[in-house]
């Protein structure tokens, strides 16, 4: 392809994308440009990819038409207040930062005719296994959507849904990855507790959660389905399941999901 992509921010999620893009060839290194502030990560990224880099965005926002705002939401504003003047209708949008609605950025870039589409990665796009959702302004066309996802369905799997089901992804899929995280490390200490070392831990419990993953996937069966095939009565486990079941396992998790999409809003409205 002949056309360039520019990225506000050059962080770990830009370099998942920028890595996608690469592999997939939708874009050629030559016709990436990032902006980021920070001389050793400009210096890191060059290094690894070979695309332009530029201290400031003004390059970026000059010589690409679809952009992609990879800023945290904290200092959006600011990014975007420095932005407004060379933002034109030719430039298409793309936003990765959670909880800022589309009307935030078309109220702080004086646009209401925005292209803008908002999108939920989460940080398994360092591997290329993100799960991704899209919403699109009004303004947004269909090849605007057809891009985006074509770059979104290159780092995993991706979704279209209307905006207000964002934050429910934030809290899901977005911040999802803490929680299986941590789900993994307990594991690793319950194999530790028992006796294990830590290396054969962590070998087995990340192969257990792996190819339980995978059975879900190929059999199509529902985790209910495939939790009874592994429970046996008066056995091991129905009587470790009897324990995470007082402890509330599967409501605490429910109510962190609910909590991150409550603070997801929080940071929309802010």
């Amino acid at each position: 392809m002949t056309q360039t992509i520019g990225f506000i921010g050059g962080g770990q999620m830009a370099e998942a994308l920028i890595k996608g893009i690469l592999s997939a060839q939708l874009f050629s290194k030559e016709n990436i440009h990032v902006a980021e502030p920070h001389e050793p990560r400009r210096k890191q990224l060059t290094d690894s990819y070979g695309i332009n880099v530029h201290e400031h965005g003004t390059a970026v926002w000059q010589k690409c038409t679809t952009i992609v705002l990879a800023v945290k939401p904290q200092i959006m504003g600011s990014v975007l207040d420095d932005s407004r003047d060379m933002v034109s209708s030719a430039h298409l949008l793309i936003s990765i930062a959670a909880g800022l609605p589309i009307k935030f950025f078309k109220t702080a870039l004086h646009r209401p005719d925005l292209r803008i589409i908002r999108v939920m990665p989460n940080t398994p796009a360092l591997v290329l296994s993100a799960a991704s959702a899209l919403a699109a302004s009004g303004d947004a066309t269909e090849e605007d959507m057809a891009l985006t996802l074509s770059i979104f369905s290159k780092i995993g799997k991706a979704v279209v849904l209307g905006e207000s089901d964002l934050d429910a992804v934030t809290g899901l899929s977005g911040s999802g990855p803490a929680y299986v995280f941590t789900f993994i490390e307990a594991m690793i200490d319950a194999g530790i507790k028992e006796g294990l070392p830590r290396p054969i831990a962590q070998t087995l419990a990340l192969q257990t959660i792996s190819g339980s993953v995978k059975l879900v996937e190929e059999t199509g069966k529902h985790p209910a389905e495939l939790r009874s095939m592994v429970t046996s009565p008066g056995g091991t486990t129905i009587a470790a399941q009897h324990v995470l079941e007082k402890a509330g396992l599967r409501g605490s998790v429910m109510d962190a999901v609910s909590a991150s999409a409550a603070r997801s809003r929080e940071l929309g409205s802010e």
